[in-house]
């Protein structure tokens, strides 16, 4: 008897040192106040592209990531600070329950177990992903020589838009206050981007429209909200919540159909998405 009395207790021990070497686990995917749900969603937009950083480590419900994504079922969507398995879990729940299909890349820039949980030794995957309902091809994932704080890169994929073969761009910038750094990132990210006649640029950019560090892509593209140019004077729609627009989806010979700004309760960033029209001229953007 006190023999296995002392098996119990050390087997219960056992599980409690496990769980905490673990750490955090799978965020609840059960029920969410506020979550919007889509329904049997069948069909993506064709031409519908959206760039959302998910906000990494903040323990939200993927399964309310998941429709909120559905709720306006994009052909393309770029996700920063994104936890492989937390991907996965979107992504499982798009199909299962909203029926939405998509193909998955990776652009991972670190390993990190305080942002994506995961074993001391094997820590979780962090950086970029591209979800495209499309086969995606010619990946390739850079990261930036100089990330400032934290390491940072671009993932670049060729797919199909609205009918249409388009080289999709997702990345994430240096933190605000780095100004410099986030200006050598852009002029990486620039080069590759002046390769193709036809390109989105999808991303949390950590810089509002004006900021000089901008300046190499405003050059190449436009922003998909037609009100929102440098020293414009237009207004752009804020895309986080302290009312700042650092996400953006840039066209590259491709004309804007109609852009959305939808707040989200589970990020500090908006989803922030486009309708792309024909092609036009590569290089036609705003030069004020």
């Amino acid at each position: 008897m006190v023999l296995g009395r002392n098996t119990w207790l050390f087997a219960g021990a056992l599980a409690v040192a496990c769980l905490l070497i673990v750490g955090r686990g799978e965020p609840d995917d059960g029920p969410v106040a506020g979550a919007q749900r889509a329904g049997a969603v069948k069909d993506v937009v064709p031409n519908r592209v959206m760039t959302w950083n998910i906000c990494n480590p903040c323990d939200e419900s993927n399964a309310g990531r998941a429709a909120e994504i559905a709720a306006y079922a994009p052909q393309v969507i770029g996700l920063q600070e994104a936890c492989v398995r937390d991907v996965e879990s979107i992504r499982d729940h798009l199909e299962a329950v909203h029926g939405l299909v998509y193909h998955v890349e990776y652009g991972s820039v670190l390993r990190n177990r305080g942002r994506c949980g995961g074993w001391p030794w094997n820590p979780g995957a962090f950086g970029q992903a591209l979800l495209s309902a499309a086969p995606m091809t010619d990946r390739v994932s850079v990261e930036y020589p100089d990330g400032g704080s934290e390491d940072r890169g671009y993932l670049a994929v060729t797919t199909t838009v609205g009918g249409r073969s388009v080289r999709v761009f997702d990345t994430h910038l240096a933190q605000r206050r780095q100004e410099e750094v986030r200006a050598d990132q852009t002029r990486v990210l620039a080069a590759a981007v002046a390769r193709y006649d036809h390109a989105l640029v999808l991303g949390d950019f950590n810089a509002v429209p004006d900021a000089p560090e901008l300046g190499p892509l405003w050059k190449l593209a436009e922003d998909a909200d037609p009100g929102c140019r440098p020293s414009s004077g237009g207004t752009c729609e804020p895309t986080t919540d302290w009312e700042s627009k650092f996400d953006y989806v840039f066209l590259r010979g491709l004309t804007p159909a109609g852009h959305h700004v939808h707040p989200t309760p589970y990020s500090d960033h908006h989803l922030t998405g486009a309708d792309v029209g024909a092609p036009s001229s590569p290089g036609g953007a705003a030069t004020g």
